[in-house]
């Protein structure tokens, strides 16, 4: 090492046989981008800046919420409402000094995203929407970039790398080998909706940075071609092989030019949002499905003939006390379609994707007959906007 308090802050994994001073100069010449410095991010990056990857971007336009700080540690009450990428790096930069970190607090789009990818040597995937995450696996393949992805819901997370050639003429295995087509943004619920313990995101991302710190050093096997699930329950652990599949290639774009050119949110999109025309002459609906403002809403609320119903699932929170609904979870919408009467129906669920769903599945059984909407940004967001207006 150049000077002795850089051998002190590093010489218990400079002794372990295998790594050495080799390993540790490797580490401090790389250069590791995290997406997302959320539940998943926050321990990759404090453990990746505490082993001395020289360079760590943190590219994050979110802010800090006080329901973050369940697990997302790296952040305190008097950070709410300040630059989770900013936050983030001033605090990895007091743990780290010797290392370069840059924030980044702005939001990925198909038109910045490649720039970022071709500057580091690894991505890290701490993103926790479907449309980021194909669209990061989509640069990285382009970019012959490896991924280092996890996931998380409810007791269970998942760690896996992807797009890593451990020999001169391998097929590198994508995201796409594991989840060829994105869900729709109704199909599978986040981490918002479902829930999820605190400890999960900081143990699978934990893994997630000892994943990325092997992959620079050479030492040990690396989750390449491997997907590691793991149970916070019952500490059950399962590891299943990938294999890259020819047709998954074929649903990446062909070029740079052609992935600037994607929409990954419209791929990964309720269809529900496409279900009314462009020209659809009712002023409260949004014109692309059928999304209802809150202010609109709440003026909605006030007409006599309106039915509002909550798809949530019984015991889910915030609980709602402020206007008459009734509770007709997802799961049993279907086989009451029938019996909803009322002639403008006000779907709400948790953040505005069930609740699409449901308004889908009313379209289709009534058609226009029936003045169908689904409130947007869901209950939580109506609450917030509640709480500003009596403060």
């Amino acid at each position: 090492m150049n000077n002795i308090s850089s051998y002190e802050r590093y010489q218990r994994q400079m002794i372990l046989k295998e790594f050495g001073e080799a390993a540790q100069q490797k580490l401090l010449q790389a250069k590791v981008i995290v997406i997302g410095a959320g539940g998943l991010g926050c321990p990759a990056l404090q453990y990746m800046a505490a082993a001395g990857v020289g360079t760590i971007g943190i590219a994050d336009h979110d802010t800090v919420a006080l329901n973050n700080l369940q697990r997302q540690v790296l952040y305190t009450v008097n950070d709410v409402g300040e630059s989770k990428a900013e936050k983030a790096a001033s605090r990895l930069q007091e743990l780290n000094p010797d290392i370069e970190i840059i924030p980044y607090n702005v939001r990925l789009i198909p038109q910045n995203t490649l720039s970022f990818v071709k500057a580091f040597d690894i991505i890290i995937d701490g993103t926790d929407n479907f449309s980021t995450r194909y669209m990061i696996n989509d640069a990285c393949v382009l970019l012959n970039k490896p991924l280092v992805y996890g996931a998380v819901s409810q007791y269970e997370g998942q760690v896996a790398v992807f797009n890593y050639r451990q020999n001169e003429g391998d097929t590198a295995v994508n995201y796409r080998d594991l989840f060829p087509q994105p869900p729709k943004d109704d199909e599978v619920l986040n981490c918002e909706e479902a829930g999820v313990l605190g400890i999960l995101p900081g143990i699978i991302g934990t893994m997630m940075a000892n994943e990325t710190i092997k992959i620079i050093t050479g030492i040990g096997e690396p989750l390449i071609n491997q997907l590691l699930t793991y149970n916070a329950l019952n500490n059950q652990v399962y590891q299943v092989s990938l294999f890259a599949g020819k047709e998954t290639r074929s649903l990446i774009p062909e070029s740079e030019a052609a992935f600037t050119q994607t929409d990954y949110e419209w791929l990964c999109a309720s269809p529900s949002r496409n279900a009314i025309a462009p020209d659809s002459p009712d002023s409260y609906r949004d014109r692309d499905g059928f999304e209802i403002d809150i202010e609109n809403f709440n003026t909605l609320l006030t007409s006599d003939d309106i039915t509002v119903i909550d798809v949530r699932e019984p015991g889910e929170i915030p609980v709602v006390n402020e206007f008459i609904f009734e509770r007709i979870p997802l799961s049993q919408l279907k086989e009451n379609l029938a019996g909803i009467k009322s002639n403008t129906v006000v779907f709400f669920c948790q953040t505005g994707k069930r609740s699409l769903q449901a308004a889908q599945w009313l379209f289709d059984t009534f058609g226009k007959t029936k003045n169908i909407y689904s409130l947007q940004g869901g209950i939580l967001q109506w609450k917030k906007f509640q709480k500003k207006q009596t403060t």
